[in-house]
């Protein structure tokens, strides 16, 4: 099957009437929509009132040059692919355009297929801009504050702050418990700065090995070690005039925090392998779900990196501690996945909603969203009930029959024993909701003589 190309306007600028009707006729042939000028002012008038796709344009022309048209293009028609013409090419014309802005540099005599195959190069392009365009501001747009689930005090509170913050170009760290949302915050932080068009760069500290996270960081030179088969850029070059997420930065090393400590005060590193310095632009946000002071009284995270990364700390809180945000949430999760799995569930039961502002929720954000999107998947009616949701959300209130009575011990061996029911005997997560370490899970479990 023959692929369409897509079809261009173009202006043709040049003095030569025989160069403008030779490309007017065989433009029109190949379905481009074509105008001509004779002259830089002439252009530019209708470069003022047309948009086109592509403007070829000779360099040597009276009163206005084609390097001045271009220079002049850019104002009006930041969008428009201009490529410069001439019989008197050279490297430093050709270099020259380049630097200007110029998309290509075409050299006098030249047949229909040269210029259509830079043509069609050049509407190729142009198209993938317009949808790279498109992408961020879609991007850009799920991340306005006002598109963030989130109406608790506490989250209205973040959200001022962010926006506050965001105009800066202080480093951020993020704390809260897994699954809060740090990310989440992190990217609304970035697209709605002014770095907004740059790229935002994750690293998660915690899932790589010490031996690869330095190059993942600052990337590294062909045979810089065994394996380097080629140049690698790290996620510092490739976030430049941009965002770079350190997730769960607790987890770095401490042989590369005095590394990265250099690139936060100096604005520079070197690639692996490589004694040459390279100088970025880079906005950091960090994540943690650890108490970072503790960890430097431990000996394992330097103070000087952790006031470095602290300049605006921002606490998100677990969602237990703001319930005002349950309900939307699983509202949102519900629009959500139904429209991913072509579902058609009409809400969620009173019931649920119940249950939901009296559970823990140990996974926060994270836990809730997976609830809803499995009982979107598996349920077989068309609004969601308890009977769609695992019974962990649920147990507290059968705990509730428990009152005068009954014994302390009795209490808790009950609600321990319930809890490990709910979570399918999963000790750690039974551990999680508790808010117990797993051991004493296990000597409790033993002082009632259960085997588990």
């Amino acid at each position: 099957m023959e692929i369409k190309r897509p079809k261009g306007k173009i202006l043709v600028v040049d003095d030569d009437n025989l160069i403008k009707d030779f490309l007017k006729e065989s433009l029109s042939r190949l379905n481009h929509q074509v105008d001509l000028a004779s002259s830089g002012d002439e252009a530019l008038d209708k470069i003022k009132r047309t948009e086109y796709d592509i403007i070829l344009s000779d360099i040597r022309m009276p009163k206005m040059s084609g390097m001045e048209l271009l220079k002049a293009t850019r104002k009006f028609s930041p969008y428009a692919k201009i490529m410069l013409m001439t019989a008197y090419g050279t490297i430093e014309n050709a270099v020259e355009a380049m630097k200007l802005g110029a998309f290509d540099y075409i050299q006098k005599p030249f047949s229909v297929d040269d210029i259509e195959i830079k043509i069609r190069k050049a509407l190729d392009y142009k198209k993938l801009e317009w949808e790279n365009r498109l992408l961020k501001s879609e991007i850009s747009g799920k991340y306005k504050f006002e598109n963030i689930v989130g109406k608790s005090p506490q989250m209205k509170k973040i959200f001022e702050l962010v926006e506050v913050v965001a105009n800066s170009r202080s480093s951020v760290l993020l704390t809260g418990e897994s699954g809060t949302g740090k990310e989440l915050i992190a990217k609304a932080i970035h697209y709605n700065s002014p770095r907004k068009d740059g790229p935002f760069v994750k690293i998660n500290c915690a899932a790589l090995p010490e031996g690869l996270m330095e190059s993942e960081l600052f990337g590294h030179e062909k045979g810089a070690f065994t394996g380097a088969i080629r140049l690698t850029h790290g996620r510092f070059e490739l976030a430049d005039e941009g965002t770079l997420l350190l997730d769960e930065i607790s987890e770095i090393p401490l042989s590369l925090q005095a590394k990265l400590l250099r690139v936060l005060q100096e604005k520079e590193f070197e690639r692996v392998g490589s004694g040459q310095p390279i100088q970025v632009d880079v906005r950091i946000i960090s994540t943690t779900n650890q108490n970072l002071k503790e960890r430097i009284e431990k000996g394992k995270f330097r103070e000087d990196l952790f006031y470095r990364l602290n300049v605006i700390p921002i606490h998100i809180p677990p969602l237990r501690e703001k319930k005002e945000d349950i309900i939307p949430l699983a509202e949102h999760f519900l629009r959500k996945y139904n429209l991913e799995n072509n579902r058609f569930i009409k809400g969620i039961s009173e019931q649920v909603f119940e249950m939901f502002m009296e559970y823990f929720w140990p996974g926060n954000i994270r836990e809730l969203e997976n609830f809803i999107e499995r009982a979107v998947v598996t349920a077989k009616g068309k609004v969601l009930v308890p009977d769609d949701f695992p019974k962990e959300i649920f147990f507290k209130k059968e705990l509730k029959k428990l009152g005068v009575g009954n014994t302390l011990e009795e209490v808790e061996k009950s609600l321990i024993l319930k809890t490990l029911e709910a979570c399918a005997g999963n000790k750690t997560k039974a551990a999680e909701i508790l808010r117990i370490s797993t051991r004493t899970l296990r000597n409790k479990l033993s002082e009632y003589g259960v085997k588990r």
